[in-house]
């Protein structure tokens, strides 16, 4: 976890990246991350978006400063949790990853990853699977909070639902399913030794 100094008290947060390209929704997974934090949990959020040439298939990512206390940045100057549905993304960004952070991959698109410290999941074949591609970005979402605890499950799924379109609001809540369910099965195949990498963000709504 990042720490910066606000007056004389350390203000804790998280900061997480979602990156990828253009078309896989993830500007709306950072708004997602963001509502399901703010509204749903009451805790302070910064988002910021970067757009890179944003046809499809250009660069795309969007940050998210989760705290309970004020945040006075815009942008932290390292990630505590990167996830990646793209190599290019991988690549671009992991530099950003704190020692300690956690890096999320779609095991599909990213075929270099270059640590240790890494969850790497099907995405999406899972999006795949519920027959909707573009569910890859709420697949995503419902790993991150499998592994980092970094929301509540639930209010990750209120946020989602205010959002999907009735036609679609069923899909989108077993994708955010089909996400959680499928980090734990990939990490209760890990040894204790293992799942020690794995951060607890839960302490910043306490």
């Amino acid at each position: 976890m990042t720490k910066r100094f606000s007056g004389t008290k350390l203000q804790p947060y998280v900061t997480i990246r979602l990156s990828g390209t253009g078309g896989q929704g993830l500007i709306l997974a950072g708004r997602l991350l963001a509502e399901a934090a703010s509204i749903y949990e009451g805790l302070n959020v910064v988002q910021t978006n970067s757009y890179g040439p944003e046809a499809r298939g250009g660069a795309s990512r969007s940050e998210v400063v989760i705290g309970k206390g004020e945040i006075d940045i815009l942008h932290s100057p390292v990630i505590d949790a990167l996830v990646c549905l793209s190599q290019q993304a991988c690549d671009a960004y992991y530099g950003d990853l704190s020692n300690s952070g956690l890096l999320i991959t779609d095991s599909m698109l990213v075929g270099v990853v270059p640590t240790a410290r890494a969850v790497e999941v099907p995405v999406t074949e899972l999006a795949q699977k519920l027959g909707n591609k573009m569910t890859a970005n709420v697949i995503a979402l419902g790993v991150l909070v499998s592994v980092t605890k970094i929301v509540k499950l639930d209010s990750l799924k209120a946020a989602v639902a205010a959002r999907a379109p009735k036609a679609f609001l069923e899909l989108n809540v077993q994708a955010v399913d089909a996400g959680y369910q499928a980090a734990e099965a990939v990490v209760g195949k890990w040894t204790a030794k293992r799942r020690s990498i794995l951060p607890n963000f839960s302490h910043i709504r306490e």
